[in-house]
């Protein structure tokens, strides 16, 4: 991650987080399992790499997301936390070491995703087509969520993860239009897009994910989530920005959870299959229940019929 110069002004610097976003801490026999594997198996994980605010509840319940290709990053986003720099050499014994961990965590669905490795020819999409074989080869019966990066929009190299066939294949749009040279730096809003319109297209359940409070519009959102819809996108994640550190692009606002559910009936009305807004939504949380159609619009009936 290359230094960026962003124009953002934080009205209130390092503001007080409100009441919503506070989380406990990590603690449990799970959650000690899921920390000792990850050690003993040499992986990363995206809840680590990202400071994700759910680790305690993800990891207490024994699951975790993957990050495959190592923890360093070629692209410079200004929102996230994961290390950029020169990626160590492809390590091709990655993906039976991730099989092998999800086997041992027993788990029934388990979430993948990478870093950026733009240097790569093939975008690492090799290990990724590597690493969903093994697992689906380990333990048959696991479902999987791929959140793979854009791979420039190569086809070649998209074309690998739809071989692999994976339940869901998520890549996360992350901020609107307007914001995106700022907050994706290397990233393309409508590249994304079309990576998505064609995962879809080529038969795959789509997902993609939202941050808010970086100084976008209501309005933005929105056109953001009709975009994603007109991508043929079955699932989106709606989440709140967090700084991860100084260096990172600063908290505009803190959305209330009010907002959130506006977002999660305007998506069901938009046709999305799955809505998940909130505060602490990341774009793995509640993985699991992203699988199957249908599930999350009767989740927000119910919800809805309860609130009459």
């Amino acid at each position: 991650m290359s230094g960026s110069c962003v124009s953002f002004q934080e009205a209130e610097p390092r503001a007080k987080k409100p009441d919503w976003l506070r989380v406990k801490l990590p603690i449990g026999e799970s959650y000690k399992n899921v920390r000792n594997l990850v050690d003993t198996h040499k992986l990363h994980t995206i809840c680590e790499s990202g400071n994700c605010p759910n680790m305690g509840e993800c990891w207490g319940a024994g699951t975790a997301t993957f990050m495959i290709l190592g923890n360093i990053c070629t692209r410079s986003c200004g929102f996230c936390a994961v290390a950029t720099g020169r990626p160590e050499a492809v390590d091709w014994d990655e993906p039976q070491r991730v099989a092998e961990a999800i086997y041992l965590m027993k788990v029934k669905h388990a979430v993948i995703t990478s870093v950026d490795r733009d240097e790569l020819k093939d975008g690492g999409s090799i290990i990724w087509y590597n690493t969903i074989k093994a697992v689906k080869a380990l333990t048959p019966g696991t479902t999987l969520e791929t959140l793979v990066p854009d791979f420039k929009g190569e086809k070649e190299n998209i074309q690998r993860i739809i071989e692999a066939a994976p339940e869901v294949v998520s890549h996360n749009i992350e901020t609107v239009e307007r914001m995106t040279r700022q907050v994706r730096i290397q990233a393309k809003y409508w590249r994304s897009m079309e990576v998505l319109k064609y995962l879809k297209e080529s038969g795959m359940r789509t997902k993609s994910g939202i941050m808010l409070g970086l100084g976008e519009t209501q309005e933005e959102v929105l056109q953001t989530m009709r975009d994603l819809r007109a991508s043929g996108v079955d699932v989106i994640t709606i989440g709140q920005y967090l700084q991860p550190t100084r260096k990172h692009l600063p908290v505009q606002r803190f959305v209330h959870p009010q907002e959130f559910d506006e977002y999660t009936l305007a998506g069901y009305e938009m046709g999305f299959d799955y809505v998940e807004s909130g505060p602490l939504v990341r774009s793995s949380y509640h993985s699991e229940r992203h699988v199957y159609p249908g599930i999350g619009k009767l989740q927000w009936e119910q919800k809805k019929a309860m609130m009459a």
